[in-house]
């Protein structure tokens, strides 16, 4: 099956479009990108560099992929040695998982600190005293909202 799909691609797409799609697959890096978004990118592209997907260059493919991942990922993973693609996958899937969960529990944490500003109301030891805004008028501290919130 190997050999015609070679042919196959041989014939029917153009050599300088192969070695395109080879040259970003080299290049290939994760960035924004997420550990699935990733991981399907390279899979595309690894279909134009043949040498990665032989049976006897496995480390390679994932020795490749390791440095192609965001540095906090790649900090995590490449400790490990894993050197089956596979399970490599899914460890940094995990690890994508488990980030995204932490970062969503401080966004909620901060934006709960966000809504009573992280401090008490000052104006509120002052309720019911009457203060002068220019102009000789007066207006109970009570009626004073914040602009943020409106409390």
């Amino acid at each position: 099956m190997g050999e015609f799909k070679n042919e196959f691609l041989k014939k029917y797409l153009l050599e300088d479009l192969r070695n395109k799609k080879e040259v970003e697959f080299l290049n290939l890096k994760e960035g924004s990108m997420s550990v699935v978004e990733y991981v399907a990118k390279y899979k595309k592209l690894s279909r134009f560099c043949p040498y990665i997907n032989a049976e006897d260059a496995m480390v390679s493919k994932c020795v490749k992929f390791e440095n192609g991942l965001r540095p906090e990922i790649y900090q995590y993973i490449c400790f490990h040695e894993i050197r089956d693609f596979d399970t490599l996958v899914h460890k940094c899937r995990m690890f994508d998982d488990v980030g995204k969960a932490r970062m969503s529990y401080y966004k909620a944490v901060n934006d709960k600190k966000g809504k009573s500003h992280g401090f008490g109301k000052p104006y509120n030891k002052d309720k019911g005293k009457k203060k002068d805004v220019g102009g000789g008028s007066k207006v109970n501290v009570a009626d004073v909202r914040c602009f943020k919130c409106g409390i």
